[in-house]
Parts: C-alpha cells; structure tokens; sequence
C-alpha cells in the first residue's frame, strides 16, 4: 500500500520526489523518505510520520544535486513506523539504495541465508533483505538491471521494488509482481511510480507495466524486459486528467471536495454508454454477446466499501437479468474451494484495480476457467488487464483514503453491467431498460439536490459530535447503504458504528437500543411492495425504546416523517436506484463528525487507500 516514486532528469530529484510523495501519501504515511546517488554513495533521508517531517529534515540536511532519486511513502507491514524502519533501505556498503511495496513472505529465510553470509541487517523490515540481494548481486560485476532479474525471482509474495546505484547514478531500475507501477514518459526526463498522479504535473504519457517485468530509466531512455532480460511489451497510454484534478479545489478535504464531484463523476460513468435508442453499448466489454448469454451464474467479488456496491448489484442483476448472484468478500473467496466454471462470470470491484485480495480471486477465478468481468477506476491497473472485460468508471483520482465518489460510480457500473445483460437476455423489455437508463441519466441532478440541502447534516454532525455508538438500518438495497454508512463513520470518526439489515432487529440488535442512541434509517420509496410499511415498523419498534431516530425518507412520505427525530428528505427515485442518493447525506455526515472531533479526514489512522497487500 506504500507510495513509491522514482525519478531521472535535469530537475532536482528531491523536488520531484517529494512533490511526488505529497501525492501519493494516502497511500501510507507512517513514514518517509528519498535517496539520490551521488558522489559514488547513497545520500538519504527518512522520518518517521508524516511529509512534513520529511521536509524539514531535508531542510535542514539537504541531499545533494544528482541525476536521479528514489522516494517512498510507507503503511508500516513489516516492522514499527520508525525512522529504522522508514525506506529507503541502504545496502550496508553505502552502493544501493531500494525502496518496496507489498510483503516479501520469504523474508526470513532470506534474512537467515544473508546472516550466515556476514550480513547484519539492521532494521526489522522484509525489504532491507531486498537491498542486501541486491547489493551482493551488483558486487559480483553485474549492473543493477542484471541484479533486479536476478533477485525478483527469489522473492515470495507481492512487491513494486525501485533501486538505485551510486555507481551509476543517472539510472533508476524497478520491478512488479502482484504490485501496482506506472512509467512516466517525459521530455528528456522519466519517472517510475505507483500511481501516475506522482508525476502527473510533469507528463500525462504513461507506460502500463506486466507482471515480473523490469523496467530500467535514464533521462532518455525506458527499457522494458521479463525477469529472463527478453523484451517486454510496451504498453503507452495517455492520462485523461491533469494536476487540477487531483488538487483540493477550495475544500478543506479531499473527501469533501470528491464527495461534491459526485454528480460529474456519474455523468461521466454513462458517457457513451447507450446510443439514441436509449439501448446499452459497453464497448470496452472483450466478453462476446454469446457467451454471456451463457452465464448462469454471476459471483461479485470486493472488499470494503466495493463489497457494499456488489451487494447492491446482486439485488439489480437479479431483478433485471433473471441471474442467480452470489457477493463474496474477495479475501474469503480462494480459500473455500469455491464453485465455478467456464458459464461462472465473476464481477470483480475495486476502485484502484490493485487490491490484493481481489487481484488474487480473479486469477483464482480464471484458473477454474470462469471469466472476470471488472468495475474499476483505474486506466492501466493490473486488475483491468488481468480480467476478460472491464467497465471504467472514469471517475476522476480519489484521494481521500474513504471512498465517495468511487463508490457511487461503483454502483452507476453495476446497473449498467445489470441492465446489458437484461438487454442481452431479453428479460426486460427494450423500453423497460431505457426508462432505467433515463433515469440514471437524470442522477446527477438528483445527487446534486441532496448536496445543496445538507443544512441538517451539519446541524447534525454538530449536535452527535461526543456520540461514541451510532447505528444503521436499512433493507432491500438500504441494507448495503447502512453498511457503508457504518463503515464511513468507523473509518473517519473512530466510533462504533454497525449497519444492520432492518428485518435482523429482533433477531438480537435490538438489544442494543438504549435511551438517545442515534440510529439512522434508511426507508424504501414509498409503494415498493410491503418494504416501505415494514421499515416504518421498525422505526416505530426503536423509537419506543428511546433511540433518536434519523431518518432518510423521499420527500413527500409523511408517514416516515411522522416518525423521525431528525428527518433528511431525498429525492424521489425508484427502489432499486436509490443508493445513488441515500449515501450521500451519511459520506457528509461522518466527514462533518470526524471533522468536528479534530480527526485527519483524508488520512485516517491506519488506513491507506489501495491495499495492496493480502
């Protein structure tokens, strides 16, 4: 989950390294650090804790001028967030420098091996035992490109690995596998990076790396080759948003500021998405029409808030194309056996195309010959070119580490993929799936109402800002929005928060009701069946117990309004749709509530945006 940036060129690499880092620190931020080669040593500095420290370290030590620079934003894995512990790591002869990302699983047998060699590593990292290969590989005559082939493959797991020599320092050499890495394509200047928002203010051009690939840069030149020295493929591409995109635009958050971008964001999910006739066209599908009709069985895998928009998938896909689904946490999945095959479509989200546990179901999936279908953000992520087809979302960077507006295009994805194959199956009738789609069309619209009347949020956020227990109910499509309301607040205002499927509440959560607990509820349209009535029911059941009941209804139900402490009126949608405008008001209120208690909204404790480590 570390952020890591690599750079080669006539700038100062310490500028472009750390601006790198700022961008990349959501990524982790238990430390810093960044290295230059120059005057036949490795220079580095490295602090504990955030980017500020690294800063004023630097300011008061400055590196001196090089051609090239390595720097890394670390999620403390192996070992406590210290300075020992912060990378770069230096081999002990002072010639290389390494920064990782991921988890070397063999590291301490490699550690053993390196001690009985006369090694003594120092800190309690897995990646030092990278450096120290390294190191040993270059001492025997070889240069550090020949040395990454050599070492990669002895190490287990998931790892981005960047290098530099002090021998040759105008050179950077990086390898993956099971890690994200871009190349940077300037003008007489490269880059290496995690994520391409690092050196987005210098180029657009980017290079998609595959896996155990090397990837060795100079100021002019990019060398891509297989662990085997064979050239790989070379994949360029262009970065369709600039620096502008990934700044915080007046807000005091970048969550604040992704959460109000919601509406573009969805607009720009259906862009493209259907022709005149309102019939669905996903051209970035590389499944054939044949085979999905095929499909018998759908299994959405994801994690965290993605797991929630698969729940809210299973109830659109089964509606509307008549397919049994299954939602699984993509870390459970691999390890039960699970049963699928060549008609088994597995719907893989992630919102940085990165995750770990994900990444590691679909190629588990695709062993049993089922094929993957992703949603995700991210051009050129290694779950994107891993799977047999994939839907973009196009929503713009998100870098507050809780996800808003990837959520909600998450979800704007699900009903399109729903709705395609509903047109596919012919399950629903042409103009039954036009209505829908006009519909989501007019989303935007409906989201940005919610946003312009978040008056009682903040009231709200104000008034729970000392509460320590909040609960969530919801059903049908409600139930998912509760978990990722409860979800919100746990990961920003470090409560206890629990989302509950409201039928559930006799069934032992109600025992948890007590006098001015605040319990949010989120009620179906009104005329869904019996849904409405019962989730009234319930509101009735835990408003007799003495909770404070916060209730989100469509504007025009009187009956819920009758029954709420605080009332937060949504726009009139249909059932199915309405997690659109139901998240909203809870992304507002745990950011308004952490923001009240004092917390870092964009860098909640010991999060990180893409985990991409199991």
């Amino acid at each position: 989950m570390c952020g890591i940036v690599g750079y080669c060129g006539p700038r100062d690499p310490v500028d472009v390294v750390v601006a790198g880092l700022r961008r990349l620190e959501y990524r982790g931020y238990d430390s810093a650090g960044v290295a230059v080669p120059a005057d036949g040593r490795i220079r580095e500095v490295k602090k504990a804790g955030r980017i500020a420290n690294l800063e004023a370290a630097l300011a008061a030590d400055p590196l001196p001028s090089s051609g090239a620079g390595i720097g890394h934003t670390r999620w403390a894995t192996h070992g406590a967030p210290v300075d020992l512990n912060a990378h770069p790591h230096v081999s002990a002869d002072g010639r290389i420098a390494l920064v990782h990302n991921g988890i070397v699983e063999n590291w301490a047998s490699l550690r053993t091996e390196l001690e009985a060699d006369g090694v003594a590593p120092v800190s309690e990292t897995d990646t030092e035992i990278a450096v120290h290969l390294l190191a040993r590989a270059v001492a025997g005559g070889i240069d550090l490109t020949t040395a990454m082939r050599q070492v990669a493959p002895r190490l287990e797991g998931a790892f981005t690995l960047v290098a530099v020599d002090a021998h040759d320092p105008g050179t950077v050499v990086a390898a993956r596998r099971n890690s994200p890495l871009v190349v940077g394509v300037g003008q007489g200047e490269h880059f290496v990076a995690s994520d391409v928002a690092a050196f987005i203010a210098h180029t657009r051009e980017a290079i998609e790396l595959g896996q155990d690939q090397v990837v060795t840069i100079t100021a002019d030149t990019v060398e891509v080759t297989d662990l085997d020295g064979a050239p790989g493929e070379v994949r360029p591409y262009h970065v369709d948003w600039d620096l502008a995109a990934a700044e915080k635009g007046g807000h005091d958050w970048f969550m604040r500021k992704e959460i109000h971008e919601q509406p573009e964001a969805i607009a720009h999910t259906l862009l493209g998405r259907h022709d005149v006739d309102g019939r669905l066209v996903l051209d970035e599908l590389r499944i054939s029409e044949e085979e999905l009709r095929l499909v018998d069985t759908i299994v959405v895998i994801a994690c965290g808030s993605s797991f929630y928009a698969g729940m809210v998938a299973k109830y659109a896909i089964e509606h509307w194309a008549r397919i049994p689904c299954e939602v699984e946490l993509a870390s459970e999945f691999r390890y039960r056996d699970p049963i699928v095959g060549p008609r088994t479509l597995v719907v893989a989200i992630s919102q940085s195309g990165e995750t770990a546990d994900t990444l590691m179901a679909i190629r588990h999936a695709r062993a049993q010959q089922a094929r993957v279908l992703s949603i995700c953000n991210t051009n050129g992520s290694t779950i994107a070119r891993e799977s047999d087809a994939v839907i973009h979302t196009h929503a713009g960077p998100e870098i507050g580490v809780a996800s808003t507006k990837g959520f909600l295009t998450q979800l704007v994805a699900c009903y399109l993929l729903g709705l395609y194959l509903a047109q596919l199956r012919g399950t629903k009738f042409d103009d039954e799936i036009a209505a829908v789609v006009a519909e989501l069309e007019r989303m935007p619209v409906m989201v940005q109402q919610v946003l312009d009347d978040h008056g009682v949020v903040t009231e709200l956020a104000a008034e729970l800002a000392g509460a320590r227990s909040i609960l969530f109910l919801g059903r049908h499509v409600g139930y998912p929005i509760a978990l990722e309301g409860a979800l919100k607040l746990k990961e920003l205002a470090y409560i206890h928060a629990e989302g509950f499927a409201a039928g559930e509440l006799k069934h032992g959560p109600i025992a948890l009701i007590e006098q001015d607990l605040p319990v949010f509820v989120v009620v179906p349209p009104q005329g869904r069946d019996q849904l409405h009535t019962k989730v009234v029911s319930n509101i009735q059941e835990i408003r007799a117990r003495g909770a404070r009941t916060v209730v989100l209804a469509e504007e025009g139900d009187p009956i819920a309004a009758a029954h709420a402490s605080v009332l937060i009126t949504l726009p009139k949608v249909s059932t199915l749709l309405q997690p659109l405008v139901a998240v909203v008001p809870l992304q507002l209120f745990a950011c308004e509530l952490a923001t009240r208690q004092g917390h870092d909204v964009d860098h909640p404790r010991n999060l990180a945006k893409s985990v991409t480590v199991e």
